[in-house]
């Protein structure tokens, strides 16, 4: 680095952050310009908050991001920063399109008339199923980074997923299960993916967080535990209003449906969820009043999806809610859980529990409840048992038969999940998908076992009710599958013979 009078060469993108620091949102700022640069394209940030002049170097150093040059004239600081190295830049340099004049955002407008509902495949009881995620093969996880870092362009990297998809159905179809999604392949993790097919949203390293969170050293020693590279795992961070010029996840229903017969299901991260992850006052705020107008976008989006989800023929929609359990389980509001990555406060939980249900059904009303369903577990981003959440139904049992679906996806293989017999207070509509094996487990469940613990479940809800599935996906996060590709086929074909045993048994077809 270089402190000098003027920068030795010109910035390709320059914005002004004022007096931000790093830990009141220059730092996001500065990864919603930097990030659709080239290797070697260069930034120009803009400053009059003096304890950036430690800060931003050493966010560099962490980032991997060279500094090459200081310049300081009074109150005012401009720092010039390449992505990556220098000596990548390419002769020539440009910013993307919409990066230009600094800080443009996407205009989108809604889906005003939504697509009808095209016919898919009945699902029928004792039906096999995976929650959703799928161990990724090494040669995915790579193009995961090297699209999310631009080295991989947009149609080489959907060939690759292409690859690693049909890998992924046909182990479970090998291991027969009756509805088959497409692992989640092209994702980085089951929720925060969404910042990269939604406008005005980007992606961000869980390192640039750290200055936001009211107790950085305990979220540190939660980014340990998770045995990834902290900077390696992301999250989604909002720079203006909400928009979906593109689809979410339908290109991922279409072309699952190109390799099986099969009813084919797909997650979505709820809404809840998904306030709590993108509501961040320090950066959120500049485009909402305040996370109750930010959660009546995520409600449109997500209703715009579902219609478009429904009308590519998908079997199933579920909206993944495991900050649920956060709410009721993880002690003080003031306690993070990286299980959700919900770094936003949070009210008392009866509070939350009903804004949740409110927003969930917000999303769901009108479209055909047997064609929904909600997950939760309580953490899915260590094999360590002892580190995720732990506690029963009692608190959540009345919320969950309040909220608008058709099945619920419950974890109720572990121990921490309490016992079953609290559910039987949910209504008798609802399915309920039995988690009867544990995906964080290396051994394989036998077929017995599976068979004794679905057998409990039928004598409480009745064999009609229920659907069997893992506890929870075995790969929530791309790079920390929490089971091979191996043992998650063969827990599936234990599900699949399990059912088949009981199909017979209570003579269903």
């Amino acid at each position: 680095m270089t402190i000098s009078t003027e920068h030795p060469q010109q910035a390709d993108v320059s914005f002004d952050g004022g007096d931000l620091d790093c830990g009141n949102g220059l730092l996001l700022l500065i990864r919603k310009h930097i990030d659709p640069l080239e290797r070697g394209g260069l930034l120009e940030i803009r400053s009059t908050e003096s304890s950036v002049d430690e800060d931003l170097p050493a966010w560099c150093r962490m980032t991997k991001n060279e500094l090459v040059s200081f310049i300081k004239q009074g109150k005012q600081r401009s720092f010039l920063v390449a992505k990556g190295a220098l000596s990548e830049r390419k002769s020539t340099v440009t910013a993307a399109p919409e990066m230009r004049a600094g800080v443009a955002l996407v205009d989108v407008k809604p889906l005003l008339v939504f697509p009808p509902a095209a016919p898919a495949p009945a699902i029928r009881p004792l039906s096999v199923m995976g929650i959703g995620s799928w161990p990724r093969p090494r040669w995915m996880l790579q193009a995961v980074h090297e699209h999310m870092e631009g080295r991989l362009d947009e149609a080489a990297f959907q060939a690759t997923a292409d690859d690693a998809v049909r890998l992924a159905v046909s182990a479970q179809v090998r291991a027969g299960a009756d509805v088959v999604s497409d692992g989640e392949q092209r994702r980085d993790s089951y929720s925060s993916f969404v910042a990269s097919r939604l406008d005005n949203c980007q992606l961000i390293p869980l390192t640039d967080l750290l200055p936001l969170v009211d107790d950085p050293e305990e979220f540190e020693r939660e980014l340990r535990a998770l045995d990834v590279p902290a900077g390696d795992v992301r999250h989604p961070a909002l720079f203006g209003p909400l928009g979906r010029s593109r689809g979410i996840a339908v290109h991922e229903a279409e072309f699952v449906r190109t390799l099986t017969d099969r009813p084919v299901k797909v997650a979505l991260p709820g809404p809840y969820l998904l306030t709590r992850t993108m509501w961040m006052e320090c950066i959120s705020d500049r485009a909402y009043a305040d996370r109750e107008s930010l959660a009546i976008d995520i409600v449109r989006v997500l209703r715009e999806e579902i219609a478009c989800l429904l009308a590519a023929g998908t079997a199933l929609v579920q909206l993944d809610e495991p900050v649920l359990s956060e709410v009721v389980f993880s002690g003080p509001a003031s306690q993070r859980s990286f299980m959700c990555g919900a770094l936003s406060a949070k009210s008392d939980s009866p509070v939350e529990l009903a804004f949740a249900r409110d927003l969930v059904n917000a999303v769901t009303a009108g479209f055909p409840p047997e064609r929904l369903a909600l997950h939760m577990c309580r953490g899915n981003w260590t094999a360590d048992e002892s580190k995720a959440l732990s506690g029963n139904y009692e608190p959540l049992v009345d919320i969950l038969g309040q909220m608008k679906v058709g099945t619920l996806f419950l974890e109720l293989c572990t121990p921490r999940a309490g016992e079953m017999e609290i559910l039987t207070r949910l209504p008798d509509h609802l399915r309920i998908g039995i988690g009867a094996c544990n995906q964080k487990h290396a051994h394989v469940e036998s077929v017995d076992s599976i068979v004794a613990h679905v057998e409990q479940a039928i004598q409480l809800f009745g064999a009609e009710r229920l659907l069997l599935t893992p506890d929870c996906g075995f790969a929530t996060f791309a790079d920390n599958p929490l089971n091979s590709e191996r043992v998650a086929e063969a827990k599936l074909h234990a599900l699949a013979q399990a059912a088949q045993i009981l199909r017979e048994r209570y003579r269903l077809g």
